[in-house]
């Protein structure tokens, strides 16, 4: 079998299954958005490690080397919001080529370093290291949060109401745009500087009627099917109700929007988007419904069930 044939979530599973037999005692791993790591009986510490490499999760043609630097932070920082949880502290590995000049590495190390000063996160440590042509970076993000805040997957409930912080597609129209050659559009910006929703997670995070979440990195498409999967529970997605500046396929399939997604009591949804709003400035967007059934997406246009073949990002 090819690794394209056992595809991402299959070598994941691999990945799981091959380590179940290793005690990991009252600490969660593969599953959601960061592991979880308790630390006394009341808080917890989320850790998260992401890879970006060239020429799959970026064009170094296309990107300067200051919003690679934010970018590479911004996507840890994502996942840590959608646990609830408050960034602590990060870890930064790099492998470059050697005809890549100090002046980039510096230019790069100075966007890292802007984001991390904009939320007061430090870095503490990590590895650099040469590559044989392309750039690969890794981070690893450090969060903590009270453990009766911190958010999964697993919790979503029939009734929830669906709602997501921002808008979907935006990135994905930025990354056509860019292939395209247009590098200075607001949606080639909005893709290459993506902004983390940490204030909002940490906000949601504290919020019982919130009961699962996670962030959008992949596409709707296949995220939302994560907490599904996890919660035993299906969906019902109302496609005029998507919140998108783009086509509905974008929104679906594309990812890399970075924002977060989030299932809500039934009772509680309108107060606790009134009080978002309140908060943020912006409300959330509602978009769907939990149900009962085998965890998948109904995709429902003008009330109609329709069944297109929509899926997002694959590694493999």
């Amino acid at each position: 079998m090819q690794l394209s044939q056992l595809g991402e979530f299959g070598l994941i599973d691999l990945i799981r299954k091959r380590f179940s037999d290793i005690p990991s005692g009252p600490m969660l791993g593969i599953g959601d958005d960061c592991a979880v790591i308790p630390c006394d009986g009341q808080r917890s510490l989320v850790v998260t490690t992401d890879t970006m490499v060239e020429d799959i999760h970026f064009l170094r043609t296309a990107i300067t080397p200051r919003l690679l630097g934010r970018k590479s932070l911004a996507t840890n920082l994502s996942d840590v919001a959608a646990m609830g949880a408050s960034p602590v502290a990060t870890f930064l590995s790099v492998a470059l080529p050697r005809n890549v000049s100090a002046a980039w590495a510096e230019a790069f190390v100075e966007g890292y370093h802007s984001l991390s000063a904009e939320f007061g996160v430090p870095l503490l440590g990590g590895d650099t290291t040469s590559s044989a042509g392309a750039v690969v970076v890794s981070v690893t993000a450090v969060g903590r949060a009270d453990n009766d805040t911190i958010k999964y997957r697993s919790s979503a409930r029939p009734g929830d109401r669906i709602f997501v912080t921002g808008t979907l597609g935006d990135s994905a129209r930025g990354l056509l745009d860019i292939k395209a050659g247009k590098t200075d559009t607001e949606f080639a910006a909005i893709h290459h500087d993506p902004s983390p929703r940490v204030r909002e997670g940490e906000w949601l995070g504290t919020r019982p009627e919130v009961h699962a979440m996670m962030d959008l990195s992949d596409g709707l498409a296949s995220d939302l099917v994560h907490i599904l999967a996890a919660s035993g529970v299906a969906a019902e997605i109302e496609l005029e109700s998507l919140p998108t500046r783009t086509s509905v396929e974008l929104a679906v399939t594309g990812g890399e929007d970075y924002e977060l997604l989030l299932t809500v009591e039934e009772g509680a949804a309108e107060r606790l988007n009134r009080a978002y709003g309140e908060r943020f400035g912006v409300r959330l967007r509602e978009m769907g419904r939990i149900a009962d059934g085998t965890p998948a997406i109904r995709w429902k246009r003008q009330g109609e069930e329709i069944a297109p073949d929509w899926h997002g990002f694959r590694h493999f």
